[in-house]
């Protein structure tokens, strides 16, 4: 939103831009912040010939669109609601007159499946779509799969501050592209450093401190990650100069309280805003001339392994750092102080990356269907929809009931697609209208959507009693969200008891979860992840838990948002996916399974005891589990089948297509080699002998075998004609152990490796005592065998020591006695 001046930088361009849509249906806007294309441009269009039914202008931000309607109401010295008007999803302001409406993408999406052809409006204006949320990027591609099908006089114009151009000018068919000055005034960057050791929050603080200090006056913008932050670095601050104001701005503030943080400050004093990076565009803060930057930004990151969003906190974009600067020059010369070195701005990722590439498209997938497309990727996106995340959404719509076997949209489908929730809540919703929870599901769904709402407790219910004992006009317009959903399902009443949380597991049945520890720390899902709770929460007592958020690893994740419930609940619930196992459990000390007979829910175990009639098939996989568990120590090994290991070990760098022994390798193909070996069995010592080496002769193949015998062969032959076992294991590399007459007539040292290794030769006296190692056996004979030669004839008189050994006869006989 920009300040009450009447000459702005985006007027100088209004005439080229006015005449580039009375001449095509489309064009691209790039100006610069502070150059009013968000307030000045909707406004000019209206009174252009084509303009005979509504304007719609897409923001990324319900902050953005009240304060953009607002303003622009308030220039034309009317209320919001008459010729222009905002719609929300919690707030709405648009009359029979209405003109311009700034909305959030995601109600436009809703206006959109509802009619696709538009019906009464005459533009779509696009503002920021550099932004690439997953709604602004799918409503992009919508409208204009729309456009081109259904309204080809629709205009549809892109507006943006930092715009990669040329690819946008081919989604939209290469329309002309108007370029606006932003205002000059001169803006100083001072970097300060920060020690990347401590907490962010006091490095802020200090740095508001500095700002305040050098910009007598001035009021002061901080960008933090997240709402925490910014509760942390408020208290960090401590007691402010008496003219200055503090002001948090993010999502989860009451309107009226965002209306105060943005206009201008009463006389005598200024502002000191600490904000998310909802004032990174689309709004002006009167008065800053200063902003301090932690240089770190909170996004959602789909983790697609455990099937969870998480927010994660990283370093902000090139492209959102030089956004955060520009709000301290938009009204009058600024400074923006930066919590990091000048040299770390070029290493700062150039974009944050759109949100399609790396989103749960579960959503995006269901509105495609509907819309009459199969494959997302078809439509006009900026980036295609990673045919990964397709699929893994498929498979989820499908779950939830959403689409049928064919992959069609079904009755449920559509019926939570009505609603504007994703499909998980709306689930929700429409399934637990149809068992009397509609109440709570509604409650649920407001209470998932609306951070902050109720305060950030991981207890759902204790929200709940919060946010119902709320008057404020923030709670009071999620009540009103709630009850708007309700009218959109059958009615029905709170179930009582554990009702909130029936409704929550319904949405997320995967995340259902039963303590693990008596303090309530760690627990384990029905979807096989386990979660991990503040053993303080009220919650660590409970039994069971209906989880709807978690963050951090998959591994452990924190749980952020769960309900108590009971478990006859949960055995009501999900009555149809408890199952009967016939498994085992493996007991490592005497590599045995012991029949088990057990009902489950996922992976929890409910129930189990001994199975007086097991099944095979489950004793086999709970040995194969075990040795996945345990290792492959527990497998009784013979000779043979180490020799083979080791010398396929040897081999592998010679060939590296031949088949890989090792623990990690085989271990990875357990299901393929050992399965069938134990089958009908229940202890891994009952194995037969040979049979692990016949399964690793398998694992190598016939060709592979010939390979190893021609690069690692099991023996050496002697000139004597006896064949020497090869030890491949020995810590001297391929070993074997022969009697010196053995060798005799042998010029040549052995090799093996593709005659590249030599072998290691340790060379016996016929009793079998050592007498030399040597991996050059010429050598062996021109040197030193003169002296063994010497001794060995005294001890053994009876056996040939000959002078030249390379030119004598092999022979293993010992002379006859005389």
């Amino acid at each position: 939103m920009d300040t009450g001046v009447t000459a702005l930088p985006i007027h100088a361009v209004l005439p080229e831009l006015l005449a580039a849509l009375r001449a095509g249906p489309r064009a691209l806007l790039i100006a610069p912040p502070g150059a009013g294309k968000t307030t000045a441009v909707p406004p000019a269009l209206l009174a252009e010939p084509w303009c005979t039914g509504q304007l719609l202008l897409l923001v990324p931000r319900r902050l953005a669109a009240r304060a953009a309607a607002e303003y622009v109401a308030r220039q034309m010295g009317e209320e919001p609601g008459a010729t222009v008007g905002y719609q929300t999803r919690l707030d709405s302001r648009v009359g029979r007159d209405t003109r311009l409406i700034a909305m959030t993408h995601g109600v436009f999406l809703s206006r959109l499946q509802a009619d696709p052809e538009l019906g009464g409006v005459s533009a779509v204006l696009f503002d920021e779509v550099h932004e690439r949320s997953l709604d602004n990027d799918l409503a992009l591609a919508l409208t204009l799969d729309a456009a081109g099908a259904l309204r080809p006089d629709l205009r549809l114009l892109a507006m943006s501050a930092t715009l990669d151009g040329e690819r946008f000018a081919r989604l939209l068919g290469d329309p002309p592209l108007v370029r606006s000055e932003g205002k000059s005034f001169p803006l100083t960057l001072r970097h300060l450093g920060r020690d990347p050791a401590a907490r962010i929050e006091p490095q802020v603080a200090a740095a508001c401190r500095l700002a305040l200090a050098e910009q007598p006056g001035a009021s002061v913008l901080a960008f933090l990650p997240g709402v925490a932050e910014i509760e942390r670095t408020a208290d960090a601050l401590g007691a402010l100069p008496a003219d200055v104001v503090l002001h948090r701005l993010h999502g989860q503030v009451d309107p009226a309280a965002q209306r105060q943080a943005l206009k201008a400050p009463d006389p005598g004093t200024r502002k000191l805003v600490l904000a998310t990076s909802i004032a990174e565009t689309s709004v002006t803060l009167d008065h800053v001339a200063a902003v301090v930057d932690s240089g770190l930004a909170r996004r959602p990151r789909y983790d697609r392994g455990a099937g969870l969003t998480r927010l994660v906190t990283e370093r902000a974009a090139q492209s959102a750092v030089i956004q955060r600067a520009g709000r301290a020059a938009r009204q009058r010369p600024g400074t923006a102080y930066r919590l990091w070195e000048e040299a770390a701005t070029s290493a700062l990722p150039a974009h944050d990356p759109p949100e399609i590439l790396e989103a749960d498209l579960s959503s995006l997938l269901l509105t495609c269907l509907l819309w009459g497309e199969t494959d997302p990727a078809s439509l006009p996106f900026l980036d295609p929809p990673p045919a990964a995340a397709i699929a893994e959404a498929r498979a989820r719509l499908h779950v939830l009931g959403a689409t049928d076997a064919d992959g069609r949209v079904s009755d449920h489908g559509r019926a939570i697609a009505r609603l504007p929730l994703e499909p998980r809540l709306a689930h929700m919703l429409v399934e637990g209208a149809a068992r009397g929870l509609a109440a709570d599901a509604a409650d649920a769904a407001v209470l998932l959507t609306e951070r902050g709402l109720g305060g950030n407790d991981p207890d759902l219910d204790l929200r709940r009693r919060r946010w119902r004992s709320d008057r404020g006009r923030r709670a009071d317009a999620a009540r009103g969200l709630g009850r708007r959903w309700l009218k959109q399902v059958p009615s029905g009443h709170g179930g009582g008891g554990d009702a909130l949380a029936m409704a929550v597991a319904l949405a997320f049945p995967d995340r259902l979860s039963r303590r693990r520890d008596p303090s309530g720390e760690q627990w384990q899902s029905v979807g096989g992840r386990g979660f991990r709770l503040d053993p303080a929460s009220t919650l660590a007592s409970a039994k069971w838990l209906a989880v709807a958020e978690v963050a951090g690893s998959a591994a452990g994740a924190r749980i952020l948002s769960a309900a108590a419930i009971d478990e006859a609940d949960v055995l009501a619930l999900f009555a149809d996916r408890i199952e009967v196992r016939h498994d085992g459990a493996f007991d490592p000390a005497t590599a045995s399974v012991t029949p088990t007979r057990s009902r489950r829910l996922g992976a929890i175990r409910l129930s189990s005891g001994p199975d007086s009639n097991p099944d095979p098939a489950a004793i086999a996989t709970a040995l194969v589990e075990g040795v996945r568990s345990h290792g492959l120590a527990l497998l009784p090994w013979g000779e043979d089948a180490q020799a083979l290991r080791a010398r396929a070990a040897f081999a592998r760098p010679f060939a590296p297509d031949l088949a890989d022994l090792s623990d990690a390798a085989l271990l990875e193909r357990l299901d393929e080699w050992l399965a069938p070996i134990v089958a009908n069995r229940r202890r891994l010592g009952d194995i037969a002998p040979g049979a692990l080496t016949q399964a690793l002769h398998g694992l190598l193949g016939w060709d592979g075998q010939q390979r190893l015998d021609k690069l690692a062969p099991s023996h050496f032959r002697s000139p004597a004609g006896a064949g020497h076992p090869i030890d491949y294991a020995a810590a001297g590399g391929p070993t074997i152990e022969v009697r010196a007459q053995a060798l005799f007539g042998l010029s040549a040292h052995p090799m093996v490796g593709g005659e590249q290794v030599p072998l290691t030769l340790a060379i016996t006296s016929p009793a079998g005592r050592p007498i030399q190692t040597s991996r050059d056996l010429p050598s062996f004979w021109a040197g030193s065998w003169r002296e063994v030669a010497k001794e060995m004839r005294g001890r053994y008189p009876r056996h040939p020591w000959p002078d030249d050994p390379a030119s004598a006869s092999p022979t293993l006989r010992a002379k006859p006695r005389s």
